[in-house]
């Protein structure tokens, strides 16, 4: 039987999902599968300096995983594709108070990598899922 088709928004989305999964088990093995290998990666954590360079950012996991304070969990995600990259934008949860992550992937073979996480406080909880979407602005 052949695999079903899966978009590349399906595919970004899962990607972005299983980064929050890393981050939840604490998995700095699947966190350092998840990153891009290759270019440069990003990583701005709330209050933290940029982080330039994939040793830099995962050596801010191996801090945070082994810091065993609460972690965000991840909801409302949003796909946007261009071409070979895609943004994510999601609202994470962390002790009561919310924010807005923007993720970026890049298309390497046939996998989405990240190559870009970036988190910062919101002014607002997010809408429920099930309240319509506030306007777009284009």
């Amino acid at each position: 039987m052949r695999d079903p088709v899966v978009s590349d928004t399906d595919a970004v989305l899962f990607a972005n999902e299983a980064f929050y999964r890393a981050l939840a088990d604490r998995d700095l093995a699947a966190m350092e599968s998840i990153w891009a290998g290759e270019g440069p990666v990003l990583c701005v954590h709330p209050g933290w300096p940029a982080l330039l360079g994939r040793s830099a950012v995962m050596t801010s996991w191996r801090r945070l995983f082994a810091a065993g304070g609460a972690l965000p969990t991840m909801g409302q995600a949003e796909a946007f594709l261009f071409g070979d990259c895609a943004a994510v934008v999601c609202y994470e949860e962390i002790g009561g108070e919310f924010l807005v992550a923007t993720n970026l992937f890049r298309r390497q073979g046939r996998h989405w990598k990240m190559v870009h996480h970036h988190a910062g406080p919101s002014a607002a909880a997010p809408a429920d899922e099930e309240e319509s979407p506030p306007p777009r602005v284009n």
